[in-house]
């Protein structure tokens, strides 16, 4: 990565989307100082159930095609992109970055909001969060109500209160692809520089949702730990829609590598 006026880099093409081969501590350069020059930078984190609604929704598609970062998150995407010779540098969730960027961004005097989350679960995460980093100033949360994206209102709303917090970095944990699809069509309402599209990292940074154990997540198996917490919800996710995943591999076999 470029150390200069220019920090965003070239994009690997693996299956229907682009990513950026960077790892953990290229990616936390590059955001904070995007956040430091207030350049706008969208980031994406992208798992295997995130390319699997890809494959059926364009716009998602499309916004994750313009995003100025797009991570893999997961180590199957990882494993991916060694088998077709083009390989990520490492897998980058947004639960794993989240930490490092709220570090980095104390030391540095960069204000932070939240976005999603149950109600009172972005105030919890904020909260631990302040008193684990030193100096790290939270401007605000807000947990916007079930359904807000088809209200007008309740957006522009929303967009006022990030709005005038000035902040320099955004955290939006609805999940997706609600959370993209409001970055995409909202940043320049909102006018913060960097959206940082984090899903249920929220969950995580609250205590919520407890983590796997790092030795799981090293050999791709956080999401098996995540089903063993919520079968009812993630078995169709995890054993019938992500396993189409073995078809895209074939599909795209012959995408262009670097773009």
């Amino acid at each position: 990565m470029q150390k200069g006026n220019e920090i965003l880099q070239g994009k690997t093409s693996l299956l229907n989307t682009k990513f950026s081969n960077m790892d953990k501590a290229e990616l936390l350069y590059a955001v904070i100082e995007h956040a430091k020059r207030r350049e706008r930078a969208n980031l994406i984190f992208v798992n295997v159930d995130v390319i699997m609604k890809m494959e059926k929704d364009d716009y998602l598609r499309q916004i994750s095609e313009e995003a100025e970062y797009v991570l893999a998150d997961g180590m199957p995407i990882v494993w991916i992109s060694k088998l077709k010779g083009r390989t990520l540098k490492e897998k980058v969730s947004g639960s794993d970055f989240l930490p490092l960027l709220c570090e980095q961004a104390a030391k540095e005097h960069l204000r932070l909001f939240f976005v999603g989350g149950r109600e009172g679960v972005a105030a919890k995460a904020a909260m631990r969060l302040a008193d684990k980093y030193k100096g790290l100033e939270i401007t605000g949360t807000y947990a916007p109500p079930f359904g807000f994206e088809k209200n007008p209102d309740e957006i522009a709303k929303m967009n006022q209160i990030i709005r005038e917090s000035n902040s320099d970095i955004l955290v939006v944990c609805l999940g997706c692809p609600k959370q993209e699809k409001y970055v995409y069509e909202n940043q320049e309402k909102y006018q913060i520089p960097v959206s940082v599209c984090a899903g249920a990292a929220i969950d995580f940074l609250a205590g919520n949702i407890k983590r796997c154990p790092s030795w799981m997540s090293r050999y791709g198996l956080e999401w098996f730990y995540r089903f063993l917490q919520e079968p009812g919800r993630l078995f169709k996710r995890y054993f019938i829609d992500d396993m189409q995943i073995i078809r895209l591999i074939f599909k795209y076999r012959d995408r262009k590598s670097v773009v």
